[in-house]
């Protein structure tokens, strides 16, 4: 017995001589899995290939348990978030000041550094040069709620006497390939999903119009998921962000951070008194959310 405990001894202590650090690995305070529901701006698959990685660090470097989610549209997405079934959620300023109402969602966080503003894009080859050329036009958006791709772009329109049809198409990504695809005339979306899409679609698009800067996404948890566990989230999110490898993964979903947050951080989108989601404030929980 005194000959392993020497040698242990000796073993920790060569360790630290050489400089070399054991991995500390934290604990969670609440057991159980939180699911993270990311609205749906790209299409799912795509989505997973970069959160499913980056929540399996933020996983490790909090100790709690994060698993991805999201769904097949953002229309959908909106009524899962009325249902309450993400325990935390990264969704759209409009849909914070929504749900924030019911179920009751509590911001924790916000992408660092980022303000949103929304876009319309034209073919990079198109004759139209400003949004009084898309008078009479059919335009492609992501969804009806979806706030600086489609509530900002076609409430400055109207504001500005031009009449356009929407065509709702799902995702910002759809959006961009329906007007390379000159299925459309242009099509609204936000600097963050046009910098994230493919440089070959990418290069095929024009800016003709852009919004005022409004508070970004947020990451926000329900009532019943436990406020330490938001802490952790957050926590994690900005320990991953600090090494290399995890700047990395940030860099897939367009992020270089996030930073903590408050309900009063999304007060100017409240005073747009946007109205477009209030069928979905009655709407009761109807399942219990990851935790």
């Amino acid at each position: 017995m005194p000959c392993i405990q020497y040698c242990f001894r000796l073993f920790i202590r060569c360790i630290f001589v050489a400089g070399v650090a054991l991995p500390v690995l934290a604990a969670c305070p609440v057991e159980g899995v939180t699911t993270v529901g990311v609205v749906p701006q790209q299409a799912a698959s795509d989505l997973a290939q970069s959160w499913i990685p980056l929540l399996k660090e933020v996983s490790a470097a909090s100790g709690c348990e994060f698993r991805f989610a999201t769904a097949p549209t953002i229309t959908e997405f909106e009524k899962r978030l009325s249902r309450a079934e993400y325990g935390i959620a990264y969704m759209n300023p409009y849909h914070y000041v929504v749900f924030h109402q019911s179920p009751g969602y509590l911001a924790i966080a916000r992408e660092k550094d980022r303000k949103l503003r929304g876009l319309l894009v034209v073919r990079a080859d198109s004759p139209v040069t400003s949004v009084r050329d898309l008078d009479g036009r059919e335009v492609a958006f992501p969804s009806p709620a979806a706030f600086a791709a489609t509530v900002i772009p076609l409430a400055e329109l109207k504001k500005a006497g031009i009449s356009v049809t929407p065509r709702f198409v799902a995702s910002h990504d759809s959006v961009y390939l329906n007007v390379t695809r000159n299925l459309v005339v242009a099509g609204g979306g936000i600097e963050r999903t046009l910098e994230s899409i493919d440089a070959d679609v990418r290069a095929q698009l024009r800016v003709i119009w852009r919004s005022a800067e409004y508070p970004p996404h947020a990451f926000a948890r329900l009532p019943a998921t436990q406020d330490v566990v938001g802490r952790a989230f957050v926590e994690g999110m900005q320990k991953v962000a600090a090494t290399p490898e995890g700047n990395d993964l940030l860099q897939q979903i367009g992020f270089k951070g996030v930073v903590p947050a408050t309900d009063a951080d999304w007060n100017p989108i409240r005073t747009l008194d946007i109205r477009v989601l209030d069928p979905l404030l009655n709407a009761a929980p109807a399942q219990a959310p990851a935790r």
